[in-house]
């Protein structure tokens, strides 16, 4: 390959990769918002807001395979090397986990659908701030990704000691008012998986911040 066909394929693969962490943006926003409001849907007990969710699901999915596939065709047509195939590898991988938060958002508004008709058995006050942090670190994430920032990608893991601690409060919260009175158990339990599903969304922003430190350091390193 001559110093032309070298420059030509430069930026052809830069061009691919804007597409590729721009499809990433979009969707993570998706993702980010699908919280949101499977979270304001369950504090309303909104259930045509649930149902939205839920529906945009697929919107996400069909985003998670256009970016495979263009991931795929990276690979095979501009054949990267070294840190170059590490950052579409990383990407590929962060597509997965954007999806599981998504089904799990989804999974937050079915239950919002279970329990809309009945009165809340504790104010709903921890499981907004763990999906305002959630939030937070999906895009704190995906915006480490794109600027290669290592601090920032270290921050997420802050922010997910902070969301465990919530989910613990939740738990010991929750576990009493179910000891104190059994009538509570149903949706005390609803509960209790609204709070490991966000709890679960957080990890999994955290996946992705450790795979921005491997991209840019090489280096493996546990955030959770």
């Amino acid at each position: 390959m001559n110093r032309s066909e070298t420059g030509d394929h430069k930026v052809v693969f830069a061009e691919k990769m804007s597409w590729l962490q721009d499809h990433l943006q979009f969707m993570g926003s998706l993702v980010e918002e699908a919280i949101g409001r499977s979270i304001e849907a369950l504090k309303k007990q909104d259930m045509d807001l649930a149902r939205a969710v839920i529906a945009g699901d697929d919107r996400i999915d069909q985003l998670e395979q256009e970016i495979e596939e263009k991931c795929l065709e990276v690979i095979a047509t501009q054949q990267p090397m070294a840190k170059d195939l590490r950052r579409v590898a990383t990407l590929f991988k962060m597509i997965n986990d954007l999806e599981r938060m998504a089904d799990y958002a989804t999974s937050i508004s079915k239950i919002t659908l279970r329990i809309a008709d009945q009165p809340f058995i504790k104010p709903l006050v921890d499981i907004p701030r763990m999906a305002v942090l959630s939030q937070k670190m999906v895009k704190q994430s995906l915006d480490a990704y794109v600027r290669e920032d290592v601090e920032m990608a270290v921050e997420v893991g802050t922010d997910d000691d902070e969301v465990d601690k919530l989910f613990g409060q939740i738990f010991r919260e929750l576990l009493t008012i179910m000891m104190e009175n059994p009538k509570t158990i149903t949706q005390a339990t609803h509960l209790l998986f609204v709070g490991r599903w966000l709890e679960r969304i957080s990890d999994h922003a955290t996946n992705i911040a450790e795979e921005v430190i491997f991209l840019v350091t090489g280096e493996k390193r546990n955030l959770n």
